[in-house]
């Protein structure tokens, strides 16, 4: 047992090690080229909202969980659950819901000035601040069965019906039915997004394809030789990685979420419970690298910080010696 929670603290530590400082670095580098820019593009807006997002997941659930396992300090009372497994779910479901944002505005700019799509694309990045909002209040209200079912572990909620075992809380529901009402609400909730943003990079796909056909035969025909991927080309597969690493952390999730509803000994087992929120979470701790390495901007901006750091520091040395 003690190896096992050994395990557990060391993966959810590997998280925050990882989830932290990569998500904090592109806040800071976006916060740093509205500065320098005074705006930010609607993509770019985007990803510092996921990133917002990634960061709450990361240091409410994953860095407690691992403070609590090595008994350094531990919050999980039932008023300390409640707002942890609230918070969490807030942020996780709007890091899905934002990663589809993101994926359907790069959908839109591939489609062809002055039609209905980019008109479309204009309207969604003036109404940006409105669609933030709008997912904020949708994303806490069907949170809000956390606050209402959660418990610390010291309730002897292990003696009651209809909980599930989160280690260190429980969520108890009062019936059969309301487990799987909020079940069906929480696949759903995750399934809609994953549809979207599926068809949505499935195009973004195909676009990208006939547009290195297009380049190709111009290229042919004049001769010439082309640099490498566009602004455009870039943003967009940098969205479609993103989607791919979604589809595929998050699908397991809720496949073992399923597996929890459907299996009685699983909603009391708190490693299931720990494999959903470790994949879950991983999307969170991985994608921000995924953006730091692909755009172009950050990336630019991080060597020119790193640059200046070197200089000082070689000016500094001369100096001392």
């Amino acid at each position: 047992m003690e190896s096992e929670m050994t395990t557990r603290g060391l993966l959810y530590l590997s998280l925050t090690v990882l989830g932290i400082p990569g998500n904090s670095i592109v806040i800071w580098a976006f916060v740093q080229l509205s500065y320098f820019e005074r705006q930010l593009l609607p993509a770019d807006a985007i990803v510092l909202h996921l990133a917002f997002a990634n960061l709450m997941v990361v240091g409410v659930r994953c860095l407690l969980e691992s403070l609590a396992t090595f008994k350094v300090c531990n919050v999980f009372s039932s008023t300390g659950c409640k707002a942890v497994i609230f918070v969490y779910r807030t942020s996780r479901s709007l890091s899905i819901w934002l990663t589809f944002v993101l994926s359907a505005y790069q959908c839109l700019s591939t489609a062809a000035p002055g039609s209905r799509w980019a008109t479309a694309r204009t309207a969604m990045a003036k109404n940006l601040g409105g669609i933030f909002l709008l997912l904020w209040l949708l994303n806490t209200s069907m949170s809000s069965s956390a606050v209402l079912y959660s418990l610390g572990s010291s309730n002897n909620s292990s003696l009651m019906k209809h909980n599930i075992n989160v280690q260190f809380c429980y969520v108890r529901f009062p019936s059969k039915l309301s487990v799987d009402a909020n079940g069906a609400v929480q696949v759903g909730r995750d399934l809609v997004p994953m549809i979207l943003m599926t068809t949505a990079s499935v195009i973004i796909l195909v676009f990208l394809y006939h547009h290195s056909h297009q380049i190709k035969n111009i290229r042919g025909n004049t001769n010439s030789r082309g640099g490498g991927p566009s602004a455009e080309q870039r943003a967009a597969i940098t969205v479609v990685t993103l989607v791919m690493l979604y589809v595929t952390f998050y699908g397991v999730d809720n496949g073992l979420w399923m597996y929890t509803l459907s299996v009685k000994e699983a909603m009391s087992s708190s490693v299931v419970s720990d494999l959903r929120i470790f994949f879950s979470s991983l999307y969170a701790a991985i994608s921000p690298f995924v953006i730091i390495v692909s755009n172009k901007k950050v990336n630019r901006l991080l060597r020119c910080q790193l640059g200046e750091k070197a200089l000082q520091s070689t000016k500094s040395d001369g100096h001392s010696v």
